[in-house]
């Protein structure tokens, strides 16, 4: 983990190449103080440096559900290959 030039500490990249959005499975990006799933906008703030990650702790764009964000997350069947 780095430190930001505006005192801010940033999130090692290898991690954020890891982890995912534990509502959409999505990545998720970087933004200020807050990790950001890229499917969904949701939000997880990062506390003392570390991200909390929990679906508690998520702040959803306005007018949406985890539900929702589930749902439009999902791959279709037909994106889905045929098992061999």
């Amino acid at each position: 983990m780095t430190t930001h030039p505006k005192g801010n500490r940033m999130i090692d990249q290898e991690l954020l190449k890891i982890v995912v959005c534990p509502i959409t499975r999505s990545r998720l990006r970087h933004e200020g103080d807050y990790l950001v799933s890229e499917v969904g906008g949701i939000r997880y703030p990062i506390k003392e440096g570390l991200p909390v990650l929990l679906p508690s702790a998520a702040i959803l764009p306005p007018g949406t559900t985890a539900d929702e964000l589930r749902r439009t997350s999902q791959p279709s069947p037909a994106a889905i290959p045929p098992a061999a």
